[in-house]
C-alpha cells in the first residue's frame, strides 16, 4: 500500500479554495485550465458535444471546438454543483460570491446564466463543498457544510441535518436507483450508506484515499489511489478496474453522457480535462 501521495492530494484539494488572479472568458481549455479550478462537470442533457463547468469564477459553456465561454452573470465560487438529471437547463450550486461569504443553495433555471438563492440551508447560508442530487427522485438532494450532512426532500427548498458527514469527505454521490443510497469518497476510501448517510460501510476491500464517486443510469464510478479508475454495477457492487496505471495522476472530476453511457469527460489533479469514448478504458485529452 503507497499512501505517501495522499498529503499531496490533499494540498491539491485546498489549492482549490485558494483564490485565483483572474476571470477568464471566452477562452481555449488550455487558457481557462492556467487560470482557474474546475469544481464540477456536466454534459448537457439536450446537447452531448456541449459541457457544463462549475469553476472558481464562475458557470462556464464549453462547445464542440474546445472553447470556453462564460455563462453566468456573475463570477462567484460553484464549490458544490449538482445537475437536475431530467430538466436540461436546471442547475444546483453552492460555495462563495466573488465578494466572499457563502451563497447557501443557489439554483438556475435558465442553463447557467443566473442564479439566485434558492435556500440558505441549517444554520447558513451554507458553503457545500459537496453536494449532489438522486437520479432515483431528483426532489433529493445532500450536501455537506461544517461536518454534518443535510438533506432536502423537496426540491433543495428546505434542509434539515441528518448525520455527521463522513470523516475526510471528498466527493458525494447520491444513488441513481435509490434515493436513500448515497456514496461517498474519502480519505479512507469508499463508502455507502443504506439510508441517507444515517450509517456508513466500506464498499472496496482497499482503504486508499478516493478522490471522486459518480452514480449515473445504474452505474458506479469511483476513482482510487494506486487503483485506478474503476466501476461497477450498482445493484452488485461488484467492482472492476477500469483503468489502471495513472502513476501520480488521479481524477476529481467525472460525468457521464445521459445519452450515451460510454462516452465519459473527466477532470484530473491537473485541471485538464479528458474524454473517453469506451466507458473509460481509454483517455485523450479534450
Amino acid at each position: 500500500m503507497n499512501y505517501y501521495r495522499w498529503p499531496l492530494l490533499v494540498a491539491v484539494l485546498l489549492t482549490l479554495l485558494a483564490g485565483c488572479s483572474q476571470e477568464p472568458s471566452g477562452i481555449s481549455l488550455e487558457q481557462l485550465r492556467q487560470q482557474t479550478h474546475i469544481h464540477g462537470l456536466a454534459f448537457d442533457r439536450s446537447d452531448s458535444e456541449r459541457l457544463w463547468l462549475a469553476s472558481h469564477h464562475g458557470f462556464y459553456a464549453v462547445d464542440g471546438e474546445g472553447m470556453a465561454s462564460l455563462v453566468s452573470e456573475g463570477s462567484h465560487d460553484f464549490m458544490g454543483f449538482a445537475p437536475h438529471p431530467e430538466e436540461a437547463e436546471t442547475f444546483f450550486a453552492s460555495g462563495h460570491p466573488a465578494r466572499g461569504g457563502n451563497l447557501g443553495v443557489l439554483m438556475s433555471s435558465d442553463g447557467g446564466r443566473s442564479w439566485s438563492q434558492h435556500a440558505t440551508g441549517v444554520d447558513g447560508p451554507v458553503d457545500f463543498h459537496q453536494m449532489t442530487i438522486s437520479e432515483a427522485s431528483p426532489r433529493v438532494l445532500y450536501g455537506a457544510y461544517a461536518g454534518q450532512l443535510q438533506v432536502s426532500e423537496d426540491g433543495g427548498e428546505s434542509w434539515e441535518i441528518r448525520a455527521k458527514a463522513p470523516a475526510g469527505l471528498i466527493a458525494l454521490a447520491a444513488s441513481s436507483r435509490d434515493p436513500d443510497h448515497l456514496y461517498a469518497a474519502t480519505q479512507a476510501g469508499l463508502l455507502m450508506s443504506p439510508n441517507g448517510g444515517e450509517r456508513w460501510r466500506q464498499i472496496y476491500s482497499e482503504r486508499r484515499p478516493a478522490s471522486l464517486v459518480v452514480s449515473s443510469q445504474g452505474d458506479l464510478y469511483a476513482f482510487v489511489l494506486d487503483v485506478g479508475l474503476l466501476r461497477a454495477d450498482e445493484a452488485s457492487r461488484d467492482w472492476e478496474v477500469v483503468k489502471p496505471g495513472w502513476g501520480e495522476r488521479y481524477l476529481m472530476h467525472l460525468a457521464v453522457d445521459p445519452n450515451d453511457p460510454q462516452r465519459l469527460v473527466a477532470a484530473d489533479d491537473l485541471n485538464q480535462l479528458l474524454i473517453s469514448v469506451n466507458g473509460g478504458r481509454d483517455w485523450s485529452m479534450l
